[in-house]
């Protein structure tokens, strides 16, 4: 099984194109699980709630791989919640680094409209730059494997399709 994790800071298309990919090439996802926790007990967050949406991302992980589908698509990871860590407190704890890593990672510039929701901290552009240097520094951190995905919507498109393709490929 090939995971490919969406990573990025907030408002950059990540869990639209997801869904996308989902509905047009059937390739199963998991959902973003820190979206589900701030709706659910609003956004004051504390570090234990950091350490908690990434327990419950990794479960949701974990669930939907048993099933061990050849490619799972990932709305973000643990390490998602470290760039969050950093950003919020200053620090990262060692269990963010800890979780199983994806085989690929998307990283999502920071080049589209911001787009409040509700949910959403950073919106201004010294804020989004910030944070997306945070989510690359974190990918750089755990020594994964990345490519970068910006410009326009069917450019995001395009370059997803053809970073998942090429990870794909036997």
């Amino acid at each position: 099984m090939i995971r490919v994790c969406f990573h990025g800071a907030e408002s950059t298309g990540k869990s639209t194109l997801i869904a996308k990919l989902e509905r047009e090439h059937g390739w199963p996802s998991v959902p973003e699980y820190g979206r589900t926790w701030a709706e659910a007990h609003g956004t004051d967050f504390t570090m234990d709630d950091l350490l908690a949406m990434a327990r419950g991302q990794d479960a949701a992980m974990l669930a939907a791989a048993a099933d061990r589908p050849p490619l799972l698509l990932l709305d973000t990871d643990p390490l998602m919640t470290a760039a969050w860590a950093q950003m919020l407190f200053g620090e990262v704890p060692a269990e963010l680094f800890a979780y199983d890593k994806a085989e690929l990672y998307l990283l999502f510039a920071p080049d589209t409209a911001w787009i409040e929701d509700g949910t959403r901290f950073f919106g201004s552009g010294a804020e989004r730059s910030r944070f997306a240097a945070l989510c690359e520094d974190m990918l750089r951190r755990a020594g994964v494997p990345y490519r970068r995905i910006g410009g326009s919507w069917s450019e995001r498109e395009r370059c997803a399709l053809e970073a998942i393709r090429e990870t794909i490929a036997p």
